[in-house]
């Protein structure tokens, strides 16, 4: 779901995902090829993850992965309901 924001910074993880694969144990990223950062939330429009978080991702340990991705959740759903600025 991208949110409708015009002022926005595109971002990659392509090359990276060129050479590395994640082990089994290890999640995989969640990006889904909507590389934009939103202007008015600083996160992904596709991953909803920060910029931060998406230079970290092959850096981070599988339970910091998961973490992340439980923030995800809790991001959208915040998104969703419009409580993501309160």
């Amino acid at each position: 779901m991208a949110l409708p924001y015009t002022d926005s910074v595109r971002c990659s993880e392509s090359a990276m995902t060129a050479d590395r694969i994640p082990p089994p144990s290890d999640p995989s990223s969640p990006c889904v090829g909507v590389c934009v950062i939103n202007a008015r939330t600083q996160l992904c429009d596709g991953c909803f993850r920060t910029l931060d978080e998406i230079a970290a991702w092959w850096d981070y340990s599988p339970k910091q992965k998961h973490a992340v991705l439980a923030k995800l959740e809790q991001r959208l759903t915040r998104i969703m309901d419009g409580t993501f600025f309160d």
